[in-house]
Formats: C-alpha cells, structure tokens, sequence
C-alpha cells in the first residue's frame, strides 16, 4: 500500500515539473545555444617586433671604459635594426652603433660621458626618506651616463644584452623596462656604499618609489617618498645615510606611472663593486641557479615582504641528487624583514638552490669572489628558461674561463648548447652540442672559444630547452685565473623570446532574440 502511494506521488510530482517546464518554454522568448565543446586550438603566437634594453654602467662619467655585448636569436630572419645609444640622445644624434645582423654577437664600446660644462653638477632633487625616523631626506642626482638598446624586427627577436667592463668580463644584464624590480643582498656594515640607478627610456614621466627592507623590519615611508625620473634620462640616489646600521637590506623598486629599469651597485672600496641582480618576484618556491663549484661559505639572503612569518626550507640540486644541506631547515623569518643563512655545507658544490616557504619570498646568493670593490659574487631566484636562454658575453683564456651550471630540479631535461662567436657569420653557430640533465641534478659544462674564432674572443651561448625537457636553470659563472679560480661574475640565464604566445579564445554562451 505504501509502496503505490508513494508511486503516485512521484508520478504526480513528474508531472508537475513536465507542466511548469513547458509553461516555462512557452513564456520565454529568447533562444539559447550552447557552444558544442570544441577541441582547444593551439595558442597562436605573434613574433617579438620592439625590444627596449638599458645598461646603467657603460658611459658613466668617472668610470673606465666600457662595453655593450648583444646578442639576437641564430633563427631570427628578415630585416632589423638595433640602435645603441647614450641615454638622453636616444632620439637625435649619431647612434654608437647601428646592427642589422641576427646572430651576430656584437661588441660595441661606450666612453664615459663627459662631465658637465664648467664642471658643474646638476643640483639633486630630495624625495621623503622611506623611514619611521626623523632623517635627512634622500638625495636624488641626475647623472650622465648609461646606455640604451633600441631595437626593431628580426633583431628583437631572442635579444639579449649585457654590459661589459674594461676587461672584458660581463658585470650584468641590460634589463628592460618594468614597474616593479626586486634586490636583496648585504647592507652597509658589509657593502658601505649602495647606489639605485633609475633609467627611464621612454617618452613618458616616471615616478618611483624605493621601498627597504632590512633585518629589523621594513623601513616605513610617507605617501611622499615617489622619485621623479623624466623621460629619457637617468638618476641615482645614495641609500648609504638611510640605510645606516642595516645589516642586511632588499629593496622594492616599483612605479606608480611610467616605467624605469632599475639596478643596485653595493661597494666597499673601489669604485667598480658589484651590481646586484634583479631577483624573481615573490613566490612560495622559488630557484636560485648558478651555484658554481668554488669554494667558500655561501651566503643566503632572504626577503619576506608581508606581514606572516615565512617558514622557509632548502633543496641543493647538485650532481649528486638532491638533498637538504645543513642549515636549511626550520628557518623561521618575520614578515617584513630580511634574514641570512650561512651554507658552509656547500662549499665546492655547484647547482641550484630551490626555496619553499609559507608565503611568497624572493632570495640572492653571494659566493666569496667578485670583481675589485665588490663584497662578493652575486646570483639571485630566477624563472625557468622559455623557449631558449641567451648569454651574450662570454671569455675564455689563460686569464679567465666561462662555464655553464644547469639544473633539473623536478624533471629530466634535455637542452641543446649554441656558441656562437664573434667571428661567425650571419647566424651561423660555430658549434653546438646536446646535454642530458637527469630529474633532480644539476651539470656543468666548460664553454670553449667556438672553432674559427679567435682565441680569447668574446663569444654568445644560447640554451635551448628540446621538446618534451622538464623545467630547466641556468647560470653562467665566470672566474678568473682559468678554472678553478676565484669567481669574478655569475649570471642567471633569461630567456630571450622570439615569439609572445596568446591564449586562445574560449567557447561562449550566445543568446538570440527569439
């Protein structure tokens, strides 16, 4: 009995909902269609046209010769051009260089900028000091100097660019612009003297904020601390006085309007120093590639920009596996300041360091070493090389030796090594070479001058991840002495991209008026 009652009652309550969904078709007076569920096209791509590039050091008034070594892509084809010039002349005047070769590695020196007339100096502008104390505002100079890569078609495809000093050793990268940069490394007890370099490339106004971070927690600033970069020129400022007593130091360079490419010089004496790179944007999991084979303690700087406490541990990808090195576990670093870790347990060892935290962070690594000045050698967390990584200045002689460390922290990876010198001719590689990368390790390979270029010439090397390769890192370390001698410069690898991918357009729901 219950069992037909119940029976009916689903039977009735059918055909209820029949009845009011027919009522319901009845009234509304639109049509629907549904976008069959179509295979996802492959994202299309559109070739890299304009390339801008700025290197602060080469021109710099008071400083020695320099050099701007740049690099295409060996596939780019068609026509291009790349302009280097000074900044400030970007848009009059004879360029330094004029380049319409793709694959051709390039070496273009820059003399310094002559000093003002009557060897006067501009008078420096003042921005609020970016701290919760009562302190002299922050000086900001505009300076003479720096060098712009302007460049158009194929010869801003897998563009690559790097300043280069007096002896022919790559100092650092030519960035682009941006609106947010990150630096981390020693404070003024190691590094007396830290310089922010702002160029501003363009054509529109820039204004800028310099936020620090130091062992103690964040150095607060007022709602005026913006620094004023106009177009096409360049600024510094000294944080020496406002950094005064920090131990450690990491420094947010982002703008509100405009773009600028910024870099940081930490000295002690001399006047060369070290230019610190740009470190990876704040992440849970971060690399720091280049890790080279030297000995000596290596010291790692840590950033927590927020406001949560970063429980942080570390994997070394070496060639031996990877594993946890002593010291890199249980490191528990406040929100807002910057800590340091000394990793005695990898001295001699080279290959990545991965960095997991909690909350988002970013890091450096200072080997001993450097060039005169310097506190020490510097590489910082870096992404994956995409589509391929380009090094545009490398030497190796009786007075220095280049060598790549590349590392596979998940999967294995399979790369193909391009050297290309400057003797060869339009995009022709004078060797090249396939590396194997097992899950979880790291490789070093000695970069040799390229057959038919002359020994102890500068030469590019391009690192190109194969179909189907895992994840792969990348730093070039430069020594000098031959190998096995002090570190003078380590670089990550950066990607130079030849093509920008777009997402694919997604299926949608269409309506019709009925």
């Amino acid at each position: 009995m219950r069992s037909a009652i119940a029976n009916r009652t689903i039977s009735l309550t059918v055909l209820v909902v029949a009845v009011a969904a027919a009522a319901g078709l009845a009234v509304w007076k639109h049509t629907v269609t549904l976008a069959a569920s179509a295979p996802q096209p492959t994202p299309r791509a559109e070739p890299v046209n304009t390339v801008l590039r700025a290197c602060p050091a080469p021109g710099l008034t008071g400083a020695s010769a320099a050099q701007v070594a740049l690099i295409t892509g060996p596939a780019s084809t068609g026509s291009g051009r790349a302009l280097v010039t000074r900044v400030g002349v970007a848009a009059r005047g004879a360029p330094l260089a004029s380049l319409t070769r793709p694959g051709v590695l390039s070496v273009t020196a820059v003399r310094p900028a002559p000093a003002p007339a009557n060897g006067k100096k501009r008078a420096p502008a003042h921005s609020a000091t970016p701290s919760a104390t009562p302190s002299p505002p922050v000086a900001t100079v505009p300076v003479p100097g720096g060098t712009v890569i302007q460049a158009t078609g194929a010869m801003a495809r897998g563009l690559e660019a790097e300043q280069v000093s007096d002896g022919g050793r790559a100092a650092e990268r030519c960035a682009g612009p941006g609106t947010d940069f990150w630096f981390a490394g020693p404070g003024v007890p190691t590094a007396p003297h830290i310089q922010v370099f702002l160029m501003n490339v363009s054509a529109q106004p820039a204004d800028v904020t310099v936020q620090a971070f130091t062992d103690t927690g964040p150095l607060q600033g007022s709602a005026d601390t913006g620094v004023a970069v106009t177009p096409h020129s360049m600024v510094t400022q000294s944080l020496d006085k406002m950094l005064h007593g920090a131990r450690l130091v990491a420094l947010q360079v982002r703008t509100s309007v405009g773009q600028v490419v910024a870099a940081v010089r930490e000295t002690y004496s001399g006047h060369t120093g070290a230019w610190l790179p740009v470190s990876a944007a704040p992440s849970t999991r971060i690399v720091i590639p280049g890790m080279p084979a030297a000995s000596g303690t290596r010291q790692l700087f840590l950033a927590v920009p927020g406001t949560s406490v970063a429980h942080i541990t570390l994997n070394a990808i070496t060639a031996k596996g990877s594993y946890r090195p002593t010291g890199g576990a249980g490191l528990d670093i406040p929100g807002g300041s910057v800590a340091q870790v000394s990793l005695s347990s990898l001295s001699g060892i080279y290959g990545a360091l991965v960095v997991s935290s909690t909350v988002p962070v970013t890091a450096s690594l200072m080997v001993p070493g450097g060039q005169h000045g310097a506190p020490g050698a510097f590489t910082a967390a870096a992404p994956a090389i995409q589509e391929q990584g380009m090094v545009a200045a490398n030497v190796t002689g009786k007075s220095a030796a280049s060598s790549l460390v590349l590392s596979a922290p998940w999967r294995g990876a399979r790369v193909r090594l391009t050297e290309i010198g400057t003797d060869s001719g339009q995009g022709k590689a004078a060797s090249g070479s396939v590396l194997v990368i097992r899950a979880h390790r790291s490789v070093m390979r000695q970069l040799l001058t390229p057959d038919g270029s002359r020994h102890g010439s500068a030469f590019a090397v391009v690192v190109t991840p194969l179909p189907g390769s895992g994840p792969v890192y990348a730093g070039r370390v430069i020594t000098t002495g031959g190998r096995g001698g002090a570190v003078e410069s380590i670089l990550p690898v950066p990607s130079a991209l030849t093509v920008v991918p777009l997402p694919p357009v997604q299926g949608t729901l269409v309506t019709r008026g009925g």
